[in-house]
């Protein structure tokens, strides 16, 4: 699962930098219209987690997602998934 992990700052990005940086975009078109449509954005949540630890386990099997999903507490605390609200 290596490819789950951060990669360093400092390096250029690689294209699967650039890719995850497309899927995200994706991510929040869907999101936006989602929110037109009248879903919560709490129901959203909870169904994208779904998805992609859905994805998680059938990529890397229930192991290797449950290893990946508990190291998650700690970014959260870290950081890691706040947004910067000034930049919005």
């Amino acid at each position: 699962m290596s490819r789950l992990q951060r990669r360093d700052p400092g390096h250029d990005p690689s294209p699967d930098d650039e890719q995850k940086k497309v899927a995200l975009g994706y991510v929040q078109e869907a999101w936006a219209e989602a929110r037109l449509d009248g879903i919560d954005g709490d129901c959203m949540a909870q169904t994208c987690l779904f998805a992609a630890l859905a994805e998680f386990v059938t990529t890397y099997g229930e192991e290797a997602a449950a290893g990946y999903a508990e190291g998650l507490a700690g970014r959260i605390r870290n950081g890691e998934f706040s947004i910067d609200l000034s930049r919005q």
